[in-house]
């Protein structure tokens, strides 16, 4: 039957690969051996299976230092002319979430890496999770990209169809033009989902006699093996040749009409369809993912109907929210990405290079912390740690161009994360404190500069759309295993079993069951010098799952802030009259609470004090909480993050336990492997509650727990007659680390 075709078409594969930032060194391993290495022993044994490649900076980074043999396979595939490299932004960052000079700059980095590792100029890229906006094409033409690939779903927003989309498209703006194709959203469902022939069957259907057609597919490298179950399905076992080498086989015996060709290569070849210009989008997952959790629950399932219903004709309308609104949905990626911003500043105000700490504020543009979906995101709490990381360092490196070796110090009163208010933020070789006024004074940002390391970068536990999903998966699942139990049968598992591998977008698992009794959403953002005032029924398991009544009204109300500098150091004064409840008592009684914050010059030490005055007429008697949110790396019960209480044998002393110690004077918290540790001073005996901030979000492997942080709430009981007083001192210590 493939002698007698006479149409023909063009394939054209392009496979990203990538690895966040800050990733575990031990998964850059096991995806290479999984994905990365598999698929180019394919390609070695398929000579006449040509395609398009893109690995971003941060693998080609990790390929030269641990397998830089791996790039001397790649590149012969180059010279062999059967594979083009593609271009991106160096560190896979957000393009337009990142200054213009930066988006320019970190193309050409990674197309100067193309042309040193494999003796080729780079003429597409890759658009990270093709986050599109029309001033685009601007820079990436500034930037010598000819061409790149997008979604089927940004074309269709402007009206085309699946049978409009078998080439590429001109546009621009203000500049010369850029190629654009559209991955088939039909490919990326079967490959390689579906069975080889439904594919090459699919292909077959779309050849025409002037064979110019192109049909385009563009995805992740690292679906083919490291996703759940596709590693013997994609690469074979037991003897038997897996997925990929089928297709391989069967693109090669096709070859006569089916011809497969770098993107590159075609784009210099045929001429375009026609002239476009696209709006605003990336692909339907992430604008569903943008929008507010119940709007993003109903658009999925709106979707998902209209996708059964086979109701082409409405989907290509359906378009959800807009990739900046990852920006308004979080305060953790708001925080992260106007420090980024604040850090590009001074960069280049110290001259924009390495020395001054350009490659590290590259680093920290990686996109991986950036937004959230299905899994990952925001919530991956290392990855989160380690643009901190290389935040602060550009940050330190910038910083010894301006100030010096020296120690000093400077505040400064700005509209830090654009809300039209501003926060006050206090720097110095040693420390930054961020200090939110409008939101009860609280600290939101601590950065140990020795350590690199941002002590509150938790996650706050949001609500989610498929939190909605987990409840009825886990409501169903134990209305099964009721029903078993009845019938005396087992439940195979709580994770749902199939014939083969399916996409982790469209299979509901869990990785333990119940995980929908772990779902806390939390009242306010998880910062730091919260302050409470609680009932004596509150305890710890109340406080942790938020079901508690707040007796004042301090939390995340404004504050009035006043700062003074000398030679000993910046005090900031915040303060705030405010009301307590009492139980049994008609009305509750006006308090005005007052935390002052001092930081000396050259120390990694803040102290707290707190006042509390009784300005009512009657006697005041309640408990005291300030709430501290610190990220510590501790998840997993991680030997290196640690409490040790003076005084105090702990049970479990992992940062991420949980439990309630009184009587507490002196206690320190840190982890060994930032060598970075903080002692607390109290000048008087508090008790203290600890428990570990724990997510649920999903993963390729499922839904899972996940550590964020760790809260630790000082509570004092307090008792104060009219016009009384009552202070408390916390003094935090930095240094290394403790054994």
């Amino acid at each position: 039957m493939t002698s007698m075709q006479t149409s023909s078409i063009h394939f054209g594969l392009l496979l990203h690969n990538h690895q966040p930032v800050g990733n575990f060194p031990w998964v850059f391993q096991q995806v290479y051996e999984e994905s990365y290495v598999p698929m180019i022993e394919a390609l070695e044994r398929h000579p006449q299976v040509r395609l398009s490649l893109h690995y971003t900076g941060s693998l080609l980074d990790w390929m030269e230092e641990f397998q830089p043999a791996f790039l001397q396979r790649i590149a012969l595939l180059v010279q062999r002319n059967q594979v083009e490299i593609v271009g991106g932004g160096y560190y896979e960052p957000i393009l337009p979430s990142i200054p213009d000079t930066d988006k320019v700059a970190q193309i050409r980095h990674l197309s100067a890496r193309i042309q040193r590792d494999f003796g080729i100029k780079a003429t597409g890229m890759w658009i990270a999770e093709r986050v599109w906006e029309p001033g685009l094409p601007h820079f990436l033409r500034e930037a010598e990209i000819e061409w790149t690939i997008l979604d089927d779903v940004h074309f269709k927003n402007v009206g085309l169809e699946d049978n409009d989309l078998f080439g590429y498209y001109a546009t621009e703006d203000q500049s010369s033009i850029i190629k654009v194709y559209a991955t088939s959203k039909s490919l990326r469902y079967t490959i390689p989902w579906r069975p080889v022939q439904e594919t090459i069957e699919n292909m077959r259907s779309l050849a025409t006699p002037d064979g110019s057609r192109i049909v385009v597919m563009g995805d992740d490298g690292e679906k083919f093996g490291s996703w759940p179950d596709t590693a013997p399905y994609c690469w074979g076992s037991d003897g038997r040749s897996g997925w990929i080498e089928e297709f391989f086989i069967t693109l090669e015996q096709n070859a006569s009409w089916l011809h497969t060709i770098p993107l590159g290569e075609y784009a210099r070849t045929y001429p375009a369809l026609g002239r476009i210009y696209l709006p605003t989008s990336s692909y339907i997952e992430m604008t569903e993912w943008a929008l507010p959790p119940q709007k993003s629950y109903t658009f999925g399932k709106l979707l998902h109907r209209l996708e059964d219903e086979k109701r082409d004709d409405i989907l290509q309308f359906m378009r959800g929210g807009f990739w900046r609104n990852f920006l308004v949905r979080y305060h953790e990626i708001n925080n992260q990405h106007k420090k980024m911003l604040r850090v590009h500043k001074a960069v280049y105000d110290a001259g924009a290079t390495p020395e001054a700490g350009l490659i590290h504020l590259w680093k920290a543009q990686a996109n991986d912390t950036y937004w959230h979906g299905l899994f990952g995101g925001i919530y991956m709490g290392h990855v989160r740690s380690a643009i901190y990381h290389h935040l602060i360092k550009a940050e330190n490196a910038a910083d010894r161009s301006r100030f010096g070796d020296g120690h000093w110090q400077r505040y400064e009163f700005t509209d830090f994360d654009r809300d039209s208010q501003d926060e006050l933020i206090v720097e110095s070789d040693q420390q930054n404190l961020y200090i939110d006024p409008q939101r009860g004074g609280t600290l939101f940002e601590w950065d140990m500069r020795r350590s690199m390391h941002n002590l509150l970068s938790v996650m706050t536990r949001h609500q989610e759309s498929y939190h909605e999903t987990l409840r009825q998966f886990e409501q169903e699942r134990r209305q099964l295993e009721a029903y078993r139990q009845r019938n005396s049968t087992s439940l195979q598992g709580y994770i749902q079993e199939s014939e083969g591998p399916v996409s982790p977008h469209s299979m509901v698992r869990a990785k333990e069951p119940n995980l929908d009794r772990y779902l806390v959403v939390d009242r306010y953002r998880r910062t730091s010098l919260i302050d409470h005032f609680l009932a004596p029924s509150v305890n710890l398991e109340h406080f942790a799952q938020v079901r508690h009544e707040e007796q004042g009204n301090f939390v995340e109300l404004p504050y009035e802030a006043a700062i003074k500098q000398d030679a000993s150091g910046i005090t900031v004064t915040l303060a705030r009259t405010g009301q307590v409840k009492r139980a049994g008592a008609l009305g509750p009684l006006p308090v005005h609470l007052e935390k002052t914050l001092f930081v000396p010059p050259g120390e990694e030490k803040l102290t707290v004090r707190y006042t509390i005055h009784n300005k009512g007429q009657s006697r005041l008697q309640t408990r005291f909480a300030s709430e501290w949110n610190i990220h510590l790396l501790g998840g997993g019960g991680n030997d290196q993050a640690y409490y040790r209480i003076e005084g105090h044998k702990l049970e479990n002393d992992r940062f991420d336990s949980t439990g309630e110690v009184p009587q507490v004077e002196h206690f320190h918290i840190g982890n060994h492997w930032i060598q970075q540790d903080i002692g607390f001073s109290l000048d008087e005996a508090a008790t203290l509650w600890r428990f570990s901030i724990e997510t649920v979000t999903g993963s390729e492997a499922g839904f899972e727990r996940n550590h964020q942080g760790s809260c630790l709430t000082l509570l004092w009981p307090i008792l104060l007659e009219a016009n009384q007083r009552w202070s408390v001192t916390i003094t935090c210590t930095g240094n290394g680390h403790r054994g």
